[in-house]
């Protein structure tokens, strides 16, 4: 086990470094640790309270923290790990490498095997946000996870990450299936009847979704069974 004094400022990061038997001295507030020490967001997380705890390591991630405070802390002399996934490929060596930094020799493998995708049999349209609207690209960790289980994702070749677009649009692409995910927006029953207005709509678990690490083995078999509740005949794309 690791004796490092660690901070993580990557909810998926804490979940896995609690899998691996580390608690970290310092977490966000979007970590759902009760009891950690808390100190601030992914966005806007307290440089002071993470100096104060004297980490040996901080664990950020590209997509979620900011460069500039990745910049303050090295400033302060505080080392930090950058982790940077945007594909389910990039699970296993991005978590290897987390486990090196952190001087774990056997820390248990992360991910899925780096496979090509099936051949799709439905494609979905899949909200992030409402006011405006807006769901993910092609770029991310969630859309190639789908991809990894047969879905694929009718924003999949926007140029934007993270796409805006009307209901309308959405009604207008014709998905076989909307799939609403609990965060970052909390989609939930009461959002079925709007959204069903695009398609048939399955709710899903947005950790499992966009959380990367230890839950993505998991995750990939809870996506599949929900995905078992689209009432359609698979179909070839």
């Amino acid at each position: 086990m690791s004796g490092l004094r660690v901070v993580s400022l990557v909810p998926s990061a804490t979940e896995t470094l609690l899998a691996w038997e580390i608690r970290p001295v310092g977490v966000t507030r979007f970590c759902e640790q009760p009891g950690f020490a808390t100190v601030g967001g992914t966005k806007d997380p307290h440089i002071g309270d993470i100096v104060a705890l004297k980490p040996d390591l901080v664990v950020m991630c590209d997509q979620e923290n900011r460069v500039e405070d990745a910049v303050i802390l090295a400033e302060a002399g505080i080392a930090v790990h950058a982790i940077s996934i945007t594909h389910v490929d990039h699970v296993r060596p991005q978590m290897a490498a987390l486990a090196t930094a952190l001087g774990l020799e056997n820390a248990p493998v992360c991910g899925l095997d780096p496979t090509p995708d099936p051949t799709p049999w439905a494609t979905a349209w899949i909200p992030i946000w409402k006011r405006p609207w807006m769901t993910i690209n092609g770029d991310t960790y969630g859309s190639t996870l789908l991809g990894r289980l047969g879905i694929r994702n009718i924003t999949g070749t926007d140029p934007n990450r993270y796409p805006e677009m009307t209901l309308e649009d959405a009604v207008a692409a014709h998905p076989d299936v909307v799939l609403a995910p609990s965060e970052p927006y909390p989609f939930a029953s009461r959002h079925v009847a709007q959204l069903s207005a695009v398609g048939p709509v399955v709710l899903i678990d947005g950790q499992d979704l966009f959380w990367w690490g230890a839950r993505t083995s998991a995750a990939a078999i809870r996506l599949t069974a929900a995905l078992n509740a689209i009432n359609r005949p698979r179909k070839e794309l």
